[in-house]
């Protein structure tokens, strides 16, 4: 427990001493907002009860320490967020999106449930966004592809008033000029707005050897660092297939990470900067497959977080933002414990595409005979069937459905109402 250099007005009884005297002894005897709220967190020792409900509304909120509250945020506001995540007990919802579509149900979504979120663009996913007649035999349409959705979404993001991160998904070896593309933008956004162009990038470098995965890790990291810019690695393979990544027969054991792995990375890229993710694996695997058929051990994550406290010698109880990956299909169990272990970002795809689909399906099944033709429908021969055939139409179904699973995606993590 903290202790404050200044006492308190202690409480017993009816309160003798006003809300706002304590109010501002609190504040003076705190040297930041961890501690200010550790101290509300013990306000009923020090403060009246009463005391303690008026003021924990005011602080409890994500945006409350940040500089930016609405859009694209970077930097010590990502720190802040992440920080805050842990603290209260929620992850953010890190949604794939392929197109303006997608990003505004994604954004609706966590409008209307007050929330944060993650909008993330993978390699194939941004070559979708510049257009699948673009060549990429040089990653030239996902390089283009993730830059224009970037300025898409920074451009569009304020307008739903909530806090948005902006990143990209798996970036494999092979994929890394990908990447360097990504961040020459960054840098050329920096040189410009004092900001990365994206909030964070994911480095995946899990089915390389341990060291070059660190040591190249390092070496992005180095990179953004000098622009505060987050990077997300991974240390042990998700298995399963994601946007032609096939690890379907990997060995089981690879699935799962060890604490001296974490503690490996943690010890070399907190020397370089304080801005990184680590997706560890616990049985992870991308998709959704029968039940029974995915062993995921997410108790494993509090290992970790006790592992490198006790090396490091830190007071933090998770001293490591963690990331879970292949969140679809599992059981709201997981995702608790998960989180309960230091879990500060979930990634969802697999769930939003079919939830996107079955709005756009349902409606071709329901207004087939409106749509077979431009003119004459059962309501008349003569009848025009452009309002159905509207493209706004349909696929505002899919939106519709789509940000119905994120919504629900928001409520399992804890993310809902924290704004």
């Amino acid at each position: 427990m903290y202790r404050a250099s200044r006492p308190l007005a202690p409480q017993t009884g009816k309160p003798k001493t006003p809300l706002k005297e304590n109010v501002r002894k609190l504040i003076y005897s705190c040297g930041n907002h961890n501690l200010f709220l550790e101290l509300f967190i013990q306000g009923p020792r020090q403060f009246g009860a009463k005391d303690v409900q008026l003021l924990r509304p005011a602080v409890e909120m994500a945006t409350s320490n940040l500089s930016r509250k609405t859009g694209v945020i970077v930097g010590d506001d990502v720190l802040k967020l992440f920080s805050y995540a842990q603290q209260k007990g929620f992850a953010i919802p890190a949604i794939n999106v392929t197109s303006s579509s997608t990003v505004v149900a994604s954004l609706e979504a966590a409008r209307d449930k007050k929330a944060p979120i993650i909008l993330q663009m993978s390699q194939g996913g941004a070559a979708y966004f510049a257009g699948k007649g673009v060549a990429n035999d040089k990653q030239q349409a996902s390089i283009a592809g993730a830059v224009a959705g970037a300025h898409y979404i920074r451009s569009i993001a304020s307008a739903y008033d909530i806090p948005v991160i902006l990143h990209t998904d798996h970036c494999a070896k092979k994929l890394l000029p990908w990447l360097d593309g990504m961040m020459d933008a960054d840098e050329a956004y920096f040189k410009e707005h004092g900001e990365p162009l994206f909030s964070s990038h994911m480095i995946d470098l899990s089915e390389e050897e341990v060291d070059y995965n660190i040591e190249t890790t390092a070496r992005y990291l180095k990179r953004a660092a000098p622009m505060k810019q987050f990077l997300e690695m991974e240390i042990g393979i998700t298995g399963g297939e994601e946007d032609g990544v096939n690890n379907e027969d990997v060995d089981n054991n690879s699935l799962y990470t060890q604490p001296e792995d974490i503690y490996n990375i943690y010890k070399t890229l907190s020397a370089i900067s304080p801005y990184f993710s680590i997706a560890a694996g616990f049985g992870n695997v991308h998709g959704v497959y029968k039940p029974g058929n995915v062993k995921l051990h997410p108790e494993l994550l509090s290992k970790h977080q006790a592992y490198v406290k006790e090396k490091t010698g830190t007071k933090e109880e998770k001293p490591v933002f963690l990331v879970f990956h292949g969140g679809s299909g599992s059981t709201k169990a997981e995702y608790k414990e998960a989180i309960s272990n230091g879990v500060v970002k979930v990634n969802l795809d697999t769930d939003l595409q079919y939830a996107y689909l079955t709005g756009i399906r349902d409606y071709v099944l329901n207004k087939k005979d409106y749509i077979m033709s431009q003119v004459g429908n059962p309501d008349g021969e003569d009848k025009p069937n452009k309002k159905f055939f509207d493209p706004r139409v349909w696929v505002r179904e899919g939106e519709k459905t789509m940000s119905a699973r994120v919504k629900e995606g928001l409520v399992d993590f804890n993310t809902a109402n924290q704004l």
